[in-house]
């Protein structure tokens, strides 16, 4: 895959964050970021000039799928378009729309798209489903009290390890639901954190969590299948997939990294009666990912045995946790 092909796809996948208007501004200015620290890649696009290029309309949707001819290119930038749509969990009509109008200029049918879109389905009813609506929201409950959670330090930073080592092992296969998976897992995670101190949330507040934190659920996408394409890790093969043409480990320790200390922030914070102010959780959140991207490497192993295992039914039933 050559730069401008890069760049079609990474425009694509921007056109995909900005379909619902991309009203936060948490979001917008994470997602500029991403585009800037990828833009610093070897023999990379000028994802900054090309950011700006799409949040002032110089740069068409037509004109970014014109760079695009091979199937699996067209495939590929379809799928991460719904992956940005579906980040925080639901497609508004705006992004259906969008999806609509990408899928007609990609010229791609409904046959050739139909397994990867009943993935998608499936992954945002599961992360609908990893934390229940019918909660008290943070808005409602306000601080509370700092309470002893009802199991063990040991069993939460166990729970945490174990999610951690879930998400590295998705970044290792090469089908692209892998990743949708990552999110849900998060929040399916903060949420049993919140509750083990006794604390039941929605996933609206969860979402906010997240984002106060510094990780935006859209721009996450991005870094991941920006970072994938722009290290040359997406090769094509046969039929719908993409397999890895070279270590996976960037996007591995990302994601290994980001849950393992979003998890241990949610443990502070909840144990502290959630009085942290989101200056107080980026910079811890910042100061907890350091050590977490060394841990990586002792976890390897795991990460790696754990991905030889996976297949879509086992994560599915790991997020709906029955």
């Amino acid at each position: 895959m050559n730069l401008e092909q890069q760049q079609s796809i990474l425009a694509i996948a921007l056109f995909a964050a900005f379909a619902d208007g991309s009203k936060d501004d948490r979001e917008r200015e994470e997602i500029r970021r991403i585009t800037e620290s990828l833009a610093g890649e070897s023999g990379a696009p000028d994802l900054a000039r090309l950011y700006q290029d799409v949040l002032l309309k110089r740069v068409s949707l037509e004109a970014a799928v014109s760079g695009l001819q091979d199937l699996g290119e067209c495939q590929l930038a379809y799928e991460m378009a719904v992956c940005v749509c579906d980040a925080d969990g639901r497609q508004g009509e705006a992004e259906r729309s969008f999806l609509r109008e990408l899928k007609a200029l990609l010229r791609l049918d409904a046959g050739q798209t139909a397994a990867f879109d009943n993935a998608a389905d499936a992954m945002v009813e599961l992360s609908e489903a990893a934390a229940p609506a019918a909660a008290i929201t943070a808005a409602a409950a306000g601080p509370v009290v700092a309470a002893q959670p009802n199991v063990s330090e040991e069993e939460l930073d166990k729970s945490i390890l174990n999610y951690a080592l879930m998400n590295g092992a998705l970044e290792l296969l090469p089908q692209s639901w892998a990743s949708m998976a990552i999110i849900p897992l998060q929040i399916k995670m903060v949420y049993a954190i919140g509750k083990a101190h006794g604390v039941a949330l929605d996933q609206g507040h969860i979402k906010e969590f997240i984002a106060a934190a510094g990780v935006g659920l859209t721009s996450q996408y991005l870094e991941q299948f920006g970072r994938k394409l722009l290290g040359g890790l997406l090769g094509k093969v046969a039929g719908k997939t993409f397999g890895h043409a070279g270590s996976a480990a960037t996007g591995m320790a990302f994601s290994f990294a980001t849950t393992y200390a979003l998890g241990q922030l949610a443990k502070r914070y909840y144990a502290g009666g959630r009085t942290m102010n989101t200056a107080m959780l980026k910079d811890t959140f910042q100061n907890l990912l350091g050590p977490a991207k060394q841990m990586q490497t002792q976890y390897l192993p795991q990460i790696q045995q754990q991905a030889s295992t996976l297949d879509m039914g086992r994560v599915m039933t790991m997020v709906r946790g029955v």
